[in-house]
């Protein structure tokens, strides 16, 4: 998991259970995309909640996940 801490003390990252986030402090939670299946059975990942892409379709739930988290290390988690 990759923590950003900025000059004033405020963390980011993303959002797993590697370590007990409460223990920093007070949590602010925000969705930061939507994976979701498109009717054909595939699926996509809309950062929009970021200002980011809609990414896909991929053929499996864990790839547009993977999509997503790779997106969201390389262009939002070190921005903000």
């Amino acid at each position: 998991m990759q923590l950003v801490i900025d000059p004033a003390g405020g963390v980011r990252c993303l959002y797993d259970e590697t370590l007990p986030l409460t223990e920093l402090g007070r949590l602010s939670i925000q969705r930061g995309s939507h994976v979701e299946p498109n009717e054909a059975g595939q699926w996509t990942a809309d950062l929009s909640p970021v200002g980011g892409p809609h990414l896909g379709p991929f053929a499996t739930r864990s790839a547009a996940l993977n999509a997503e988290r790779e997106w969201l290390e390389q262009n939002w988690l070190g921005h903000g």
